[in-house]
């Protein structure tokens, strides 16, 4: 199917003073579109001590210049989230963001609260992943919703998602990533349209190394594209990859399983899978009939992986969160009237979603 035809569809509901998106559609297998330079993303940043020197993009994002702009925010906290607009333009969302702020310290993470925002997220997440490498651990995954802290998979339309998730993940490695290690993270991007994407806009001016898992075929109007072979993408002087959102094409967790195989076991390097909706193996919403080798990487790959940051909501009447920030336990959560989260059950290994959704959120 080919990402140049998608349109997205985009509504406002008016809360307040403010504007907030929701879509008509949740589909994640909506293809990808790219914008112009003009609907590229305008970061206004101020860094402190993160990694990465601010950036701006090259062309402004003024609002007058975007029709069917909605101005709308990441944050639900007290204004220090990252502020962005949502523009219809060229079937991509685009963003016109501050860089979130706060404190950049260190937070206890064996006992750690859930977010108030994404600024808090960024932290802990961040925090939970320097946990783990020090721990020794080598294959680390990390999953939030970008459409809402208390969104679910679906609530958004696929492709602002994949956005949504671009510009948290660039948040990410200015804290996670320090200057000096720049050049040697690299950061893979489902496909090489995702990565000029990118380069023009999230991650313009950065010292990352961006590179891609697939690139398209000839017959990409039929859903096929073309992996790229991990041997000839991988430099000697790498030390960490960052995998962003590999969900698209089932393509894209096949190179991933070959990226840790042949560039990470038997050394010192990290990988780190980025909001890559891994529960859909774990859950076999792929049919093993249809897909032999991408089910799996549930008994071969997945079971390697230690889940450092994770968060996945439950709607309805005993819904809830299913929640973990390493090294602490796995939570099950409830918010409550007053709006704090209240703790209905933890234990250390991961529970399957449909144990949560039927067997631990009914019985509170």
């Amino acid at each position: 199917m080919n990402r140049e035809q998608h349109v997205h569809t985009i509504h406002a509901t008016v809360v307040t003073d403010k504007m907030v998106p929701t879509t008509a559609t949740g589909d994640h297998t909506s293809p990808r579109t790219y914008p112009s330079t003009q609907a590229s993303m305008a970061m206004a940043t101020s860094y402190g001590s993160m990694a990465n020197p601010p950036f701006t993009s090259k062309i402004p994002f003024p609002n007058k210049q975007v029709s069917n702009w909605i101005p709308a925010t990441i944050s639900n906290g007290n204004g220090t989230g990252g502020m962005f607009i949502v523009a219809r333009r060229n079937s991509r969302i685009g963003f016109q963001v501050r860089a979130v702020t706060g404190d950049q310290g260190s937070v206890n993470v064996s006992d750690v609260k859930f977010p108030g925002d994404y600024t808090e997220l960024l932290m802990q997440a961040k925090e939970a992943a320097q946990s783990a490498l020090k721990d020794g651990k080598q294959l680390l995954e990390i999953e939030f919703p970008t459409a809402g802290l208390q969104s679910v998979p679906g609530d958004d339309e696929g492709g602002n998602e994949m956005t949504g998730s671009m510009l948290l993940i660039r948040e990410f490695c200015d804290r996670f990533v320090p200057a000096e290690k720049a050049t040697r993270t690299r950061v893979f991007f489902p496909e090489a349209n995702e990565v000029s994407f990118a380069r023009q806009s999230a991650f313009e001016g950065c010292s990352l190394k961006l590179d891609y898992l697939t690139k398209p075929s000839l017959f990409e109007d039929f859903g096929f594209t073309t992996k790229v072979k991990m041997a000839d993408r991988v430099k000697p002087e790498d030390e960490t990859f960052l995998v962003a959102y590999p969900y698209f094409n089932v393509n894209e967790m096949l190179v991933v399983e070959e990226l840790y195989k042949e560039a990470v076991v038997g050394t010192n390097r990290k990988l780190i899978i980025f909001n890559g909706e891994l529960d859909r193996i774990r859950s076999g919403y792929y049919p093993s009939f249809f897909y032999p080798k991408l089910a799996e990487l549930s008994k071969t790959f997945l079971p390697k992986l230690d889940t450092v940051y994770y968060i996945h909501n439950f709607k309805g009447v005993k819904g809830g969160t299913l929640f973990r920030c390493y090294p602490g336990p796995w939570t099950v959560l409830r918010k409550a009237t007053s709006g704090s989260y209240i703790c209905l059950h933890q234990q250390e290994e991961m529970p399957s979603l449909k144990e949560v959704a039927l067997d631990i959120l009914p019985s509170v």
